[in-house]
């Protein structure tokens, strides 16, 4: 083997190391963007559902308070 040969079959497995790294990276980035998304999705809709349920109790509560009151027992 020549000494170019060897200074050739060492870039070629330094960027395969190189990519390597890469693609795991890149993998990594997707996966934590994806747990990223869905935890966003999750929130709006417990948010979503936490309003409509305030929402709904206030009403409730205002339906309640225009009820006429009753007389109590004399």
């Amino acid at each position: 083997m020549t000494a170019h040969s060897k200074t050739v079959e060492q870039a070629v497995s330094l960027f395969s190391k190189t990519q390597t790294q890469s693609m795991s990276l890149n993998r990594i980035n997707s996966e934590r963007d994806a747990v990223s998304e869905a935890r966003e999705a999750k929130t709006a809709r417990l948010r979503e559902q936490r309003l409509e349920k305030e929402a709904d109790e206030l009403a409730a509560a205002a339906a309640l308070a225009a009820l006429p009151k009753r007389a109590g027992r004399r």
